[in-house]
């Protein structure tokens, strides 16, 4: 008998109340297996009550860590509640919910599968220094992990078991910790990648994050994160010391 895996969408947010609950809807919406959590990252808007009144469950942390200490505290979620796999989701509905299973399906090659940009699919473009670094990224990463990828610094990303393990005690939870040194971290640890062509769509609602200048300063910090991620000393996959 086929044992149907526990999948949990992780989904932080931080002031998303414009399009938290649109998004929380389209999800359970497009996939009605899953169960979905909202880690509220200190928001000061009404964020969680919207997510929760769309049919979320949701985590609310007591101020703003950062994606990368909401991520971490939805990853140490889902190991402590059994679930067999989980794929990040942003809030602000960039990520089209009926792609979950294609990068869910990646995990049957792999501990880690990305919903990558620039990889034969939509029509979403980055340009300048911002690109650059983007590619700089995804070279270095290339090289370890002995797999082409594209987009290292995509949100949209599924973990098994092996992996959701290693999160829960690696990855970064620095404030604006970001994907790209938790991908070092878990590629130099023993841990498998590999990515599945998504579109990206508009930002559904709401006010983004950053400029783009602030994102190639975002880019070019991660690069610096890379560097460091690279150097650090790592555990052999499965070590839970």
């Amino acid at each position: 008998m086929n044992h149907r895996l526990r999948t949990l969408v992780v989904m932080p947010a931080w002031n998303e109340s414009v399009v938290i609950g649109s998004t929380v809807a389209e999800v359970i919406a497009t996939c009605p297996e899953v169960d979905l959590l909202v880690i509220d990252d200190g928001s000061t808007d009404d964020t969680a009550e919207r997510a929760a009144a769309a049919g979320a469950h949701v985590l609310r942390l007591p101020y703003n860590l950062g994606v990368g200490g909401a991520l971490r505290a939805g990853y140490k979620y889902a190991w402590r509640e059994g679930y067999d796999q989980t794929i990040q989701v942003d809030a602000d509905g960039q990520h089209d919910p009926a792609d979950i299973p294609r990068v869910l399906a990646g995990l049957a090659d792999a501990d880690i599968s990305i919903g990558a940009r620039f990889a034969g699919k939509g029509e979403y473009d980055a340009r300048g220094p911002r690109r650059w670094a983007m590619s700089l990224l995804a070279a270095s990463l290339s090289a370890v992990a002995k797999v082409k990828l594209t987009d290292v610094t995509s949100g949209f990303r599924a973990a098994n078991r092996a992996a959701i393990a290693q999160y829960t005690r690696h990855y970064p939870a620095e404030y604006l910790g970001d994907t790209v040194d938790s991908l070092m971290t878990a590629v130099r640890s023993g841990y498998t990648v590999t990515q599945v062509p998504v579109a990206m769509r508009p930002r559904q609602g709401g006010t983004p994050s950053a400029h783009p200048w602030k994102a190639a300063v975002y880019l070019m910090r991660a690069l610096l994160a890379l560097l460091i991620a690279a150097t650090r000393r790592t555990r052999a996959r499965g070590d839970t010391g």
